[in-house]
């Protein structure tokens, strides 16, 4: 009984040091050609973004101006 004890605690060991070293997946962003004007909504971003064949979209305010940046997995 204690080794299957011991077995049990193995395994319930590395299976939690499995999942804590999962990857992190990274997005690289792109600003969009297309969109125009102002970028206030992020799913308005994203459609033009799609029109780009990226596969999302979303807003940033670098020096106060709302620009659509276009993301996709690096």
């Amino acid at each position: 009984m204690t080794a299957s004890a011991l077995l049990l605690l193995f395994l319930l060991v590395a299976t939690v040091m499995g999942a804590t070293t999962t990857k992190v997946a990274r997005d690289c962003l792109s600003q969009s050609h297309n969109f125009k004007g102002a970028c206030l909504s992020s799913s308005n971003c994203a459609a033009v973004c799609r029109t780009e064949n990226f596969p999302d979209g979303e807003c940033h305010t670098p020096h106060f101006e709302g620009k659509c940046f276009c993301k996709r997995p690096c």
